[in-house]
């Protein structure tokens, strides 16, 4: 049984992946204003990946029983002085989801809420990803510099990413 603590939390969580939705819809948006579309479509992606993550949590939430409330987002960052600001804001938002993930998942232990330590655990995976995703691109952006055929490349190649539903 998910306590009133855990469900709220849960819920807060859920609320905040649909907030990190709209937090990649900013960077996709300076992306597409400076015409840098393989970027943006990075982003694009990004984004569905946090709806897809914010209805996992409105799932679990539903299958466990408790009503969920969809709250207001506050104001997303749409201000960047290039895509590796871009791309390094990106990072330290995934820095936060995770320490959101493990606290939920210390509580969840706390509580003996075995479900929902295991449901948790998907994204905690998913996190390790999310930041090597992050980390790895910044460092080519850092290598590449003023590089603009490199710069075109690894536009061309992020232009080719696609949501897959895991």
């Amino acid at each position: 049984m998910v306590s009133e603590k855990l469900a709220r939390e849960l819920n807060s969580q859920m609320n905040y992946e649909f907030y990190s939705a709209h937090a990649y819809l900013a960077m996709a948006a300076y992306c597409s204003a400076e015409n840098l579309d393989g970027f943006a479509n990075f982003f694009l992606v990004q984004a569905e990946e946090e709806r897809f993550h914010a209805m996992k949590f409105y799932h679990f939430l539903n299958d466990v029983g408790v009503r969920m409330t969809i709250e207001g987002q506050p104001p997303v960052n749409n201000d960047f002085a290039s895509v590796l600001d871009a791309f390094e804001k990106g990072l330290d938002h995934e820095k936060e989801v995770t320490r959101r993930i493990y606290n939920l998942a210390d509580l969840a232990l706390e509580e003996r809420e075995h479900a929902t330590r295991t449901f948790l655990n998907w994204f905690i995976e998913e996190q390790v990803e999310e930041e090597a995703l992050f980390d790895s691109l910044i460092q080519k952006l850092k290598r590449i510099e003023n590089d603009s055929n490199a710069f075109f490349m690894l536009e061309n190649e992020l232009a080719q990413r696609r949501f897959t539903a895991e």
